[in-house]
């Protein structure tokens, strides 16, 4: 009985630590959330100086600034 209860003790006290984020993760995280040859980054909307180029998914943008844009061909 005395083991359930410490397990149930360590359980309550596990959800109210937030987890921790460790630099490497921060780095990887970075760039797998690049576009467009790594100029460009998946946000949810762009900033007023960056461009829509292509969608990196379902639910963000590839925003890139508008001097990294590919030139346009066939005008």
């Amino acid at each position: 009985m005395r083991s359930l209860l410490s397990v149930l003790v360590i359980l309550v006290l596990l959800s109210y630590v937030p987890p921790v984020r460790s630099g490497l993760n921060m780095y990887i995280r970075r760039i797998y959330s690049t576009c467009w040859r790594l100029k460009g980054v998946c946000k949810r909307s762009c900033a007023k100086k960056e461009v829509y180029h292509i969608l990196c998914d379902t639910a963000t943008l590839c925003c890139i600034s508008a001097k990294d844009l590919p030139p346009l061909v066939g005008k």
